[in-house]
C-alpha cells in the first residue's frame, strides 16, 4: 500500500473519530470515497468485521494490514485514545513516504542510464561486429584476435550483470532487506523508520521491552534485528538505561545509540531525535548520489564508447597505413 495514502487515511478517520463517530462508520464513509484496491478491500473486510460485533484485536489480526499498524491499533484501544493513536501513525507513514519517495527517486535515475547504456552498448557492438569492423579488416589485412573480439563484448556483458544484479537487488525480497541496512542513504533511512517507530510506540505507552520485541519481528533476518535482539535481552537482565543496554555494532552506528541515550528517561524523544536526524541525512546523501549520477554516468558513457571502437580504430589505422605505403614514393607502380 502508499505510504501517503495509508498516512492520509489515518489523519482522516482520527479527525473522525474526536468527532464522535464510530469506528466502522467512519471506515464506512473513508471505504466510500476511496478508489478500488488492496487498501479499500482490506478496510472493507475490518469494517464488516466490527459491524458484526468481532473485537478490533481479532478483526485487526484477520487483515493483510502491517504488522506495525496492527499493534498500534491495540495499543491504542487499550489507552482508550486511539484518535492520538492513528495521528501518530499519520505522522509516522507520512515520514516514510517522504524518504522512500526520494530514495526511489535516485533508484529511477541510474537504472534509466544504466538501461540506455547496456542498449547503446549492444547496439554499438552489433554495428561494429558485423558491418565495419569486417570490412576494414578485410581491407586492411588485418583480421581481430580473440582479445579484440572480447574487447569488443565486454561492456554490453558487464551492464548487463549491473542490471541484473540492481533488479535482483530490488526484487527479491531477502536481497532488499540485506542491501537496506549496508547501501548509503537507504541504511540511513533505515536507520530512520526504527527510530521513528520506536519513538511511535513509546509515545503511545508501549513498554520499551514490547517496543524493542516488535522491532526486532519487524527487522528480522537483518542485521539490525540481530542487535535490537540483544538489546532486549540485556534490558530482561536488569540493564535498564539505554546506553547500558545498547552498543554500537554493524547496523546501529555510536552516533545513534548515543543520540537516544543522551534523552535520559525520556527515550521517546531520543528516538524522535534519531529519527530526524537520519532522514535529514538520508535526504542529504540521496541528493549527493543524484547530482553525482549525471557526471559519472557521462564518464562511464564515454569510456565505453572508446573501449568498444579501439578496435575499429586500430584496424582502420592499418587500413590507412596500407594504403599510404602503397601510395607513397616506395610504393609499386
Amino acid at each position: 500500500m502508499k505510504n501517503d495514502e495509508f498516512a492520509f487515511l489515518n489523519q482522516q478517520l482520527a479527525a473522525m473519530l474526536r468527532d464522535g463517530i464510530p469506528l466502522e462508520g467512519a471506515l464506512r464513509q473513508l471505504c466510500a470515497d476511496m478508489k478500488r484496491g488492496a487498501l479499500k478491500s482490506e478496510l472493507e473486510k475490518l469494517e464488516a468485521d466490527l459491524a458484526k460485533g468481532v473485537p478490533l484485536r481479532e478483526a485487526a489480526r484477520a487483515r493483510q494490514l502491517p504488522e506495525l499498524y496492527q499493534r498500534m491499533l491495540e495499543v491504542g484501544v487499550q489507552s482508550n485514545n486511539l484518535p492520538a493513536v492513528l495521528t501518530l501513525l499519520a505522522d509516522y507513514y507520512q515520514r516514510r513516504h517522504t524518504i522512500w519517495t526520494k530514495l526511489k527517486g535516485l533508484m529511477v535515475y541510474p537504472m534509466i542510464v544504466l538501461c540506455a547504456a547496456f542498449l547503446l552498448s549492444c547496439f554499438l557492438s552489433i554495428l561494429l561486429n558485423s558491418f565495419i569492423w569486417p570490412n576494414l579488416a578485410l581491407l586492411a589485412g588485418h583480421f581481430p584476435t580473440a582479445a579484440a573480439l572480447v574487447t569488443l563484448w565486454m561492456p554490453p556483458v558487464f551492464f548487463g550483470l549491473v542490471a541484473a544484479a540492481i533488479f535482483v537487488g530490488a526484487t527479491v525480497p531477502a536481497a532488499r532487506r540485506a542491501l537496506r541496512w549496508r547501501l548509503p542513504a537507504f541504511k540511513e533511512a533505515s536507520l530512520s523508520q526504527v527510530a521513528s517507530a520506536m519513538s511511535l510506540m513509546l509515545k503511545s505507552g508501549v513498554p520499551l521491552g514490547n517496543a524493542l520485541a516488535l522491532v526486532e519481528q519487524l527487522e528480522a533476518g537483518t542485521p539490525a534485528g540481530a542487535e535490537i535482539g540483544q538489546w532486549r535481552q540485556r534490558l530482561a537482565l536488569g540493564q535498564g538505561k539505554f546506553p547500558e543496554m545498547a552498543s554500537a555494532g554493524r547496523a546501529f552506528p555510536p552516533l545513534f545509540v548515543w543520540m537516544v541515550g543522551r534523552s535520559g528517561e525520556d527515550l521517546a524523544a531520543g528516538f524522535q531525535r534519531a529519527a530526524e536526524i537520519y532522514q535529514a541525512r538520508a535526504s542529504y546523501r540521496a541528493d549527493l548520489l543524484l547530482y553525482s549520477a549525471l557526471p559519472c554516468s557521462v564518464l562511464t558513457l564515454g569510456l565505453m564508447i572508446v573501449t568498444q571502437i579501439q578496435p575499429v580504430i586500430a584496424s582502420l589505422i592499418a587500413l590507412m597505413n596500407m594504403i599510404g605505403g602503397n601510395g607513397g614514393p616506395g610504393g609499386s607502380d
